[in-house]
C-alpha cells in the first residue's frame, strides 16, 4: 500500500503562513486602490471636505447680545489661524436671510469678488465659482440662533486642497501604510510563525508516537492532552482502531498458540498407534511425516510465545555460555551431519540483558539452520562480540535476492531439501526484534553469515 509523502504543497503551515502573505498583500492592495479611488473622484471628495468643513464651521460661530454673529469659538484642533495665513485660497462668511453679508473671514469680502461681482447664492450648497487662485468649491450650512436663520458659507479653492493633498496627506498616508504594512508583515508573521510551531508541536510528537508503534506495541495509545481540538476526534479514532487492532491480534496469537497446543497430544497419540503397528515401508513414512507435523507444531507453538512481548524475561545473560548449551544440545545433530561446530573464544564476559531462554531458541535455530546448509566436513562457527554475535556456515550460500526473504515465515528456498517447516529464522527475527536486537544475513563467499546486533552508545559529535 503506498502512502502519500508529504510536499511542500500539502503543508498545512506553509498554507497557512501563505494565506496570511495573500490576505497582507490583498490588504495593501485594497489600501492602494482606496487611494487610487481617492485621487480619481477627488473633487466629490472636496466637496465634501469643503461641507463638512462648513459644518464644523456651524457649531463654532458666536453669537453676541443682540443675536448677531460676532466669530468663531476657538477650535478643539486650533488651526482658526489658517484663515490668515491662506486669505487667498480659504475663506468663511455669514449671510442672514436676505442675503446680506454680517460676518466675514479675515480675507473680506474680496475673497468672495468674481469679476466684480459680489458671489452670494445663500439659498444653495456646493456651488463653485473661478477666482484668480483658481477653481473655489463653496459650501452653505444653515445656522438657527434665537428664532433667527444664517447662513454660513465656506470656500476652499482646488489648488490648496491638492496642496494639502499631495505634500502632506498623500506622502504621511503613504508613509503610514508603508509602516504598517511593514508592522504587519513582519510582527504578524513572526507571531503566525510561531504560533504554528507550537501549534503543530503535538502533531509531529502525535507523528513520532504513531510511527513508534508497532505489532510488539499495540498496547500503546497516543496522547490527546495538548492536541488542538480539531485534530482530537482523528486521534481518538486512531486509538479506537488500535484497539480493535490489538484485539485482533492477540486473538489471532492466541488462536495459534491454542491450535499448536491442541495439536501436540493428537499427534503424540498418532505416533504412537503408529510405532505399534507392525514394521513396514508405510510405517516408516508415516513416522516421518508426523515427525514433520510434530516439528511444524512445535515451532507454531515457539513462534506464538515469541510473538508475545509479555512472555519475555529480561536478565543479565553471559551470551558466550548460552551458545555453548545451544551448540551441545545440536551436538548429535552436528555429528550426523559431519559437521563442527567451532565457538570462537572471547577475551572477556560478554553480558546481555535478555531473555535467557529466548537467547537460547534463537542461538539452537540459528546453529540448526547453519547445521543443514553446510558441507560435510566443514565447521559452523559462532563469535559472540560486545554488540554482536555471529552464526556462519562455508555451505554454497544464497544469492541477494533471497537474503530479504530468508526471515519470512514459511519461506524455503528451492536448495532447501529437509524437513523444515520454514519457521526457524522467523522465530529467531521475532525474538532479536522483542529484545530490541537487529538480525541480518550476509553473504560470506562461501557461506552465509546471520548477525545479531544490539544498538550500542552513540559516540559522542566532535566540536
Amino acid at each position: 500500500m503506498r502512502f502519500a509523502i508529504a510536499t511542500y504543497r500539502n503543508s498545512l503551515g506553509r498554507k497557512v503562513l501563505g494565506a496570511y502573505l495573500v490576505g497582507v498583500l490583498l490588504s495593501i492592495l485594497l489600501i492602494g486602490a482606496g487611494l487610487g479611488t481617492l485621487l480619481l473622484f477627488r473633487s466629490e471628495v472636496l466637496s465634501k471636505r469643503v461641507e463638512w468643513r462648513a459644518q464644523k464651521l456651524a457649531a463654532q460661530l458666536e453669537f453676541n447680545d443682540a443675536g448677531a454673529p460676532v466669530g468663531l469659538r476657538p477650535s478643539e484642533h486650533g488651526i482658526d489661524w489658517t484663515f490668515d495665513s491662506f486669505k487667498d485660497e480659504m475663506a468663511y462668511r455669514v449671510l442672514d436671510e436676505s442675503g446680506e453679508v454680517k460676518l466675514y473671514s479675515p480675507a473680506g469680502a474680496s475673497f468672495w469678488s468674481a469679476s466684480g461681482h459680489e458671489i452670494t447664492h445663500p439659498g444653495r450648497r456646493n456651488f463653485e465659482f473661478e477666482r484668480e487662485a483658481g477653481l473655489t468649491h463653496v459650501a452653505i450650512e444653515q445656522v438657527t440662533h434665537d428664532g433667527r436663520v444664517w447662513f454660513m458659507q465656506y470656500g476652499e479653492s482646488v489648488r490648496v486642497a491638492d496642496l494639502f493633498q499631495f505634500l502632506f496627506a498623500l506622502p504621511f498616508m503613504g508613509a503610514g501604510i508603508a509602516v504598517f504594512s511593514s508592522v504587519l508583515l513582519v510582527v504578524f508573521g513572526a507571531c503566525s510563525y510561531v504560533t504554528l510551531r507550537r501549534t503543530f508541536k503535538p502533531l509531529h510528537d502525535l507523528s513520532a508516537s504513531a510511527a513508534a508503534i508497532s505489532p510488539r506495541s499495540l498496547n500503546a495509545r497516543l496522547r490527546v492532552e495538548g492536541v488542538p481540538t480539531e485534530v482530537a476526534p482523528l486521534v481518538e479514532s486512531f486509538n479506537r482502531a488500535l484497539e480493535r487492532l490489538e484485539h485482533g491480534y492477540r486473538t489471532q496469537q492466541e488462536f495459534l498458540a491454542a491450535a499448536a497446543h491442541e495439536l501436540k497430544t493428537p499427534l503424540a497419540l498418532i505416533r504412537g498407534q503408529i510405532e505399534l503397528s507392525p514394521p513396514s515401508e508405510d510405517r516408516d513414512a508415516l513416522l516421518l511425516d508426523v515427525g514433520h507435523m510434530t516439528r511444524q507444531v512445535q515451532q507454531l507453538l515457539h513462534l506464538a510465545e515469541a510473538s508475545e512481548v509479555g512472555n519475555y524475561h529480561l536478565e543479565a545473560v553471559d551470551v558466550a555460555v548460552v551458545a555453548h548449551e545451544a551448540a551441545d544440545y545440536l551436538k548429535r545433530m552436528a555429528h550426523a551431519a559431519e559437521v563442527s561446530v567451532e565457538l570462537q573464544p572471547s577475551p572477556t564476559r560478554l553480558t546481555w540483558m535478555a531473555d535467557r531462554g529466548a537467547l537460547f531458541t534463537l542461538l539452537k535455530n540459528l546453529l540448526e539452520n547453519a547445521i543443514q546448509h553446510a558441507p560435510r566436513g566443514t565447521q559452523v562457527s559462532i563469535e559472540t562480540g560486545v554488540q554482536s554475535l555471529t552464526v556462519r556456515d562455508w555451505g554454497p550460500g544464497t544469492d541477494e535476492v533471497q537474503l530479504s526473504k530468508m526471515f519470512d515465515r514459511f519461506w524455503r528456498g528451492d536448495h532447501r531439501h529437509d524437513e523444515g517447516a520454514g519457521l526457524g529464522l522467523a522465530i529467531c527475527r521475532e525474538v532479536a526484534q522483542a529484545h530490541g536486537w537487529i538480525l541480518s544475513a550476509h553473504r560470506a563467499e562461501p557461506g552465509l553469515r546471520l548477525v545479531v546486533s544490539r544498538p550500542g552508545p552513540r559516540p559522542p559529535k566532535s566540536p
